[in-house]
């Protein structure tokens, strides 16, 4: 009966921590209008790790693809901020995607 304890606590735990650590790398990104015709995103992860390398994509109102390019060491990507409506992708895989619509990018 003891050992049937013990399983139930370590399985407990094991529960709790795998969805702590899921939870804990939320993916971010954030982008402003630097004015001056470009645009500069910052990324990062809930759980303070870098977002160096993270693919960003700029698409077009239908969803095509105007630019791709990832971000730096400093996890940012500064583009040329395109004509029309437009939706910023970060793509750091499977459930770490983030859109930001151009009308939420601002000065």
């Amino acid at each position: 009966m003891k050992h049937v304890k013990v399983l139930a606590i370590v399985a407990a735990l094991t529960f709790v921590l795998a969805a702590a650590q899921a939870m804990a790398h939320t993916a971010l990104c954030n982008c402003f209008d630097n004015g001056d015709g470009s645009v500069t995103c910052e990324g990062g992860f809930s759980d303070g790790s870098s977002a160096a390398g993270v693919a960003v994509m700029v698409l077009d109102a239908g969803g095509a693809e105007l630019l791709k390019g990832t971000m730096d060491a400093n996890s940012q990507y500064t583009f040329k901020k395109p004509d029309g409506k437009y939706t910023v992708k970060f793509f750091a895989g499977e459930g770490h995607e983030v859109l930001v619509p151009s009308d939420k990018i601002v000065q």
